[in-house]
């Protein structure tokens, strides 16, 4: 059995962002590290950046066979010893008025973000078991406070949480702890990539009459959340020490607004948080005329 220190570990979604800074941060603290990707391109990127072991590792969270060919391949690897920890980290964003977002766009996210934590998971516990790990989800402070029209990122998140509490209840009899990681505004291309998907999108003349200023004030405050964020190198650094914890926290927040939304949550009313919410993306109160 390897130790936390300096085990073997796998994490999804490690192409960009918190995925990447992660994969880096670990191999270069000791680690084995496998690093999940979905081209080959992004893993000899990663390479070529690593100090310490890093082996890519081909992985879409969202297809059974593409996770057990992962399985098979770190399986080989690290033998008896199995995984320090799995890093759940693969997901994307995306926004929108319920009314309007399309239900493949919103299963798609919900299919990423919360089937795929939970896919992975299922696949590799046999590993964390077996290696006396930890199993990390990166969830969001979008897991604790919904913010308009991002429902399905939202849903998504509060999803892992709730996912988290229930496999951490279900294991503790074989020792293997559970962490949520809890970003506020991070600077990483989920952000931008958002922001793409939302211009891409062609709303009908009703649509555009209904939300249209909302949806121009939110676009804005999408960007402005990935120009405002702080660096995924420390959210890194946190994923780190939860791994490395003899007894880690069950939630760790990182950022200021993280800390602040979780405590203004607990401390409001639903409706005064929804008017807090709606100031802080400078979103109209005024239904549009017609």
């Amino acid at each position: 059995m390897a130790g936390r220190d300096n085990g073997a570990v796998l994490v999804t979604g490690a192409s960009t962002g918190i995925g990447r800074a992660t994969a880096l941060e670990l191999a270069r603290s000791g680690h084995r590290v496998f690093a999940g990707v979905r081209n080959r391109a992004d893993g000899e990127s990663l390479q070529a950046d690593a100090e310490g072991e890093l082996v890519p590792v081909m992985i879409d969270v969202t297809k059974e066979r593409s996770i057990a060919a992962a399985k098979r391949k770190v399986q080989r690897a690290v033998g008896g010893d199995g995984l320090a920890a799995l890093v759940n980290n693969a997901g994307v964003g995306d926004a929108g008025p319920v009314e309007t977002l399309p239900v493949e766009e919103f299963r798609n996210v919900i299919e990423v973000n919360l089937v795929g934590q939970y896919a992975a998971t299922q696949a590799f516990l046999p590993l964390i078991r077996r290696g006396g790990g930890r199993v990390v989800f990166v969830s969001s402070i979008g897991g604790l406070v919904a913010s308009p029209f991002m429902s399905a990122y939202s849903a998504s998140k509060f999803g892992v949480e709730a996912l988290a509490d229930s496999l951490r209840r279900e294991v503790r009899p074989w020792g293997i702890d559970v962490v949520v990681i809890e970003p506020g505004s991070i600077a990483t291309p989920i952000w931008e990539r958002g922001a793409e998907r939302f211009d891409a999108r062609k709303p009908s003349r009703e649509q555009t009459r209904l939300y249209g200023d909302q949806l121009e004030a939110m676009r804005a405050g999408i960007i402005a959340t990935g120009e405002r964020g702080i660096p995924p190198e420390r959210v890194a650094r946190t994923i780190a020490r939860a791994i490395g914890a003899r007894r880690p926290k069950t939630r760790y927040l990182v950022g200021l607004d993280a800390r602040m939304g979780r405590r203004i949550k607990g401390l409001v009313s639903d409706r005064r948080l929804d008017r807090l919410l709606r100031s802080r993306y400078d979103l109209p109160d005024e239904a549009p005329p017609g």
